[in-house]
Parts: structure tokens; C-alpha cells; sequence
């Protein structure tokens, strides 16, 4: 598995947007495709991504927090990928981008990134009480997790949610480091694989870098 620029990935899928098309309200997708000057865009970026987090921290309805929750399920990324992907990571729809992106990771890739997560929290550290994950965590956990971080961006401390994410990010690096040490074959595809595991793991770590940057600049008031 690896994180691409914009989201998270299964190794070999070769895409990093889930399989279900978007359903992009034609009037918002004839602006987009039609050439809209790129400071409109960036305009609707930080505008849509702030309102959707203001929408849900003054509201006690469930149903709404599920429907923010679920957005990518429900609607396919295309949307906030045309908003928000070309975002940069200490903006708040680039940190918000990397949210939803690594929830679809986690909760498609399930089992095999709590394997992952043994590797590389073999025992209990801080990264596990940060991250909120439990000892030796099953596929229902990562999942669970994954909801649990970006609910906890929308209804509880944001900055919290995004030290949460780093941590994740952290040890999963460290797994995949684990399980590159771990891999057979000949020495030349041993090579290419362990290669592989480093680059995935350091990309890993720049999102771990980039949810910590948010959350220290958000607790100044400038992650906008």
C-alpha cells in the first residue's frame, strides 16, 4: 500500500480514487471542466471546505455528521477532488482532502493495514493512545478508527483528530518498513521490494508531517 499525492492507495491499483464514479453537480462540473481561473477555484476551495466544517460543529443532528462522515461513500471523490485535491497540506481543504482520503484507505484496505499496524506498534507506545487504536488492532478496528478520526475532526477538537491522523500515518510507515525487511524472493527483487517499502513509508511519514503542521497551525488560528 502507499499514499499517492492526493490520497491512499492499494499498491498495483493504480488509481487513488475509489471505484464508485462521482455524482458532480453538472452546473459546479461545467464550471470546473469549462477553464474557471484557477484563483475562483482556490476561492471555492477554502470557502466549501470551511463551511462544511462550520455547518457541522454548530449542529447536534446525527444525521448530518453521518452524511459529512460518509460524503465520500455517498457521492464518490470526484467532487472534493475537483475542489480540493490541488489544495496545499497546510490549507484546510488539503488537510481536509488527506482526511477523507485516509479514511477510503483505511476502511478498504481494512485488513491489511491492521497487519500493518502490528509491525509497526508491535507493543504499546504513545503513538497507540494518540491514534486511539487497540492492542493489535482487527480490520473492524482500523475501520472503526478511520470513522472515528474524521467524525472527531467535524464534532471534537480539530487539531486532536489531526494528531490522531499523524500518529496512524507514523506507525503504518514503520509497518510497512517491517514487513519490506520481512519480504523473500531473489536478491535483486528483494531489493526493488525493500526500495519500494522505503518510498512508500517516507511518503507516508510527509502525510504524518503534513496532519501535524495542520494541527499546530490550526491551534494558532491560521489553517485557513
Amino acid at each position: 500500500m502507499r499514499p499517492s499525492r492526493t490520497g491512499f492507495v492499494a499498491s498495483g491499483t493504480g488509481s487513488s480514487r475509489p471505484s464508485r464514479p462521482g455524482q458532480l453537480d453538472p452546473s459546479l462540473a461545467a464550471q470546473l471542466t469549462g477553464g474557471m481561473d484557477p484563483q475562483q477555484v482556490s476561492e471555492m476551495s477554502h470557502v466549501s471546505a470551511a463551511s462544511l466544517l462550520d455547518k457541522v460543529h454548530h449542529t447536534e443532528d446525527p444525521e448530518v455528521v453521518e452524511r459529512v462522515l460518509t460524503l465520500v461513500d455517498r457521492e464518490g471523490v470526484d467532487l472534493i477532488a475537483e475542489l480540493w485535491s490541488d489544495t496545499d497540506p497546510d490549507s484546510l481543504p488539503g488537510i481536509l482532502w488527506r482526511l477523507y482520503m485516509l479514511r477510503s484507505w483505511m476502511r478498504r484496505d481494512a485488513d491489511g493495514i491492521s497487519r500493518l499496524w502490528r509491525l509497526g506498534e508491535p507493543t504499546d507506545t504513545a503513538a497507540s493512545a494518540i491514534a486511539g487504536v487497540d492492542p493489535a488492532p482487527e480490520a473492524d478496528d482500523i475501520a472503526r478508527t478511520a470513522d472515528s478520526i474524521l467524525s472527531g475532526a467535524f464534532t471534537g477538537d480539530f487539531a486532536v483528530a489531526l494528531e490522531r491522523a499523524g500518529a496512524f500515518c507514523d506507525v503504518i510507515a514503520r509497518g510497512i518498513k517491517a514487513s519490506g525487511r520481512r519480504s523473500t524472493g531473489t536478491a535483486e527483487t528483494k531489493s526493488e521490494q525493500d526500495e519500494a517499502a522505503l518510498r512508500t513509508a517516507s511518503s507516508l511519514n510527509g502525510t504524518a508531517r503534513d496532519f501535524l503542521h495542520g494541527a499546530a497551525l490550526w491551534r494558532r488560528g491560521r489553517l485557513e
